[in-house]
């Protein structure tokens, strides 16, 4: 019996969390697990998120919400892979200690790409004072310093990234590997392994 664990993807906001966390479930289900992404900006479009704001408290309520959602889909044997920006070091670490197996991806896109890839405008706005408490802006970002997979989708693919990912989870023995994955020399396709 698969058992399931989470994967929570962190980093500036526009750094590519989002397309990550999107990439890595159907990779992961066809390694035989149910998977479910928990999108932190979708989220806060709904009832379980709309009310709160960019506070410290907010984000860290935030941010535990989606640690309870992980934790139930896991005990029901579903994969659950978080992408939110979780800004803060101490609040990773005390999620990271109350979820049994789980993975921090930090996408250590640099600020300058963010900005780039804004599709939004939420950095411009950020950037001119229109938006307050913007992470990254005049909020702080305390990038990991341990995180058990770093990507920088400014030098990597997204399918390069989902590949690094899923090597760590074959490393960890969370997946096994496909059949007919072919031979070390794949490892290759990703100069970063």
């Amino acid at each position: 019996m698969n058992t399931a664990f989470t994967i929570w993807c962190t980093g500036l906001p526009s750094s590519g969390k989002s397309g990550l966390a999107d990439a890595l479930g159907p990779a992961i289900s066809s390694r035989g697990f149910q998977v479910e992404v928990i999108n932190s900006g979708r989220m806060r479009r709904t009832p379980l998120g709309a009310s709160l704001g960019f506070s410290k408290n907010d984000r860290d309520t935030n941010l535990r919400r989606h640690a309870f959602a992980s934790n139930l889909l896991v005990k029901n044997g579903v994969v659950a892979i978080v992408s939110a920006v979780s800004p803060y070091a101490a609040t990773r670490a005390a999620i990271r200690n109350e979820l049994d197996r789980f993975l921090e991806v930090f996408v250590s896109t640099p600020k300058a790409a963010c900005i780039e890839r804004d599709v939004d405008g939420a950095w411009a706005k950020a950037l001119n004072g229109e938006i307050r408490d913007f992470t990254g802006v005049d909020a702080p970002y305390e990038a990991p310093v341990d995180a058990d997979v770093e990507v920088d989708l400014s030098q990597l693919s997204v399918e390069a990234a989902v590949q690094r990912v899923i090597l760590k989870l074959e490393d960890l023995k969370w997946v096994a590997p496909l059949q007919n994955r072919g031979t070390e020399d794949d490892r290759l396709l990703d100069p970063g392994l």
